[in-house]
């Protein structure tokens, strides 16, 4: 396993602390110099709050970890395609690379629906790899709402 897919592990491992709150099964880490400064998974639905996105929370936990909002030498790890919110916190946040697992046909903003850090021209450039451990990521979100059917079918 390299390095890359030891860190979406991680994020994996968040979204499944989501997926068990039956939240969107979505997780973040953020890694500065090698090691894991912050990690975090969606809250929506627990905080009744629109902004709790993995991204969103692991940057904030970055922020206060590194005691400052520029993020420039960390790289974030998300189990799925940041949405357009998401996408400008990266931006924002001076995040260096972003590795994201799954694809996002519906709200995807960095490729999949359009690709807000690579479209358009802003002050930071955030770098983007994609695929890393794609099919776990998946499967995960697969899971999730098959379940989620399921219940609501069987009216559970």
């Amino acid at each position: 396993m390299n390095e890359k897919e030891k860190f979406m592990k991680e994020a994996i491992k968040e979204a499944q602390k989501a997926y068990n709150k039956l939240e969107v099964p979505v997780g973040a880490v953020i890694v500065k110099e090698g090691k894991i400064i912050a990690r975090a998974h969606n809250l929506k639905e627990t905080k009744f709050d629109t902004t709790k996105h993995a991204e969103i929370l692991a940057i904030q936990k970055a922020s206060k970890k590194i005691k400052s909002w520029r993020l420039l030498d960390c790289e974030m790890y998300v189990t799925l395609e940041p949405c357009s919110m998401c996408a400008g916190a990266l931006i924002n946040a001076r995040i260096k690379k972003v590795y994201i697992g799954a694809n996002d046909g519906k709200t995807g903003a960095v490729g999949s629906v359009f690709n807000l850090l690579e479209d358009y021209t802003f002050n930071h450039k955030v770098e983007v790899e994609k695929g890393i451990l794609k099919t776990e990521c998946e499967n995960i979100l697969k899971n999730f709402f098959k379940e989620l059917r399921k219940e609501k079918r069987d009216g559970a």
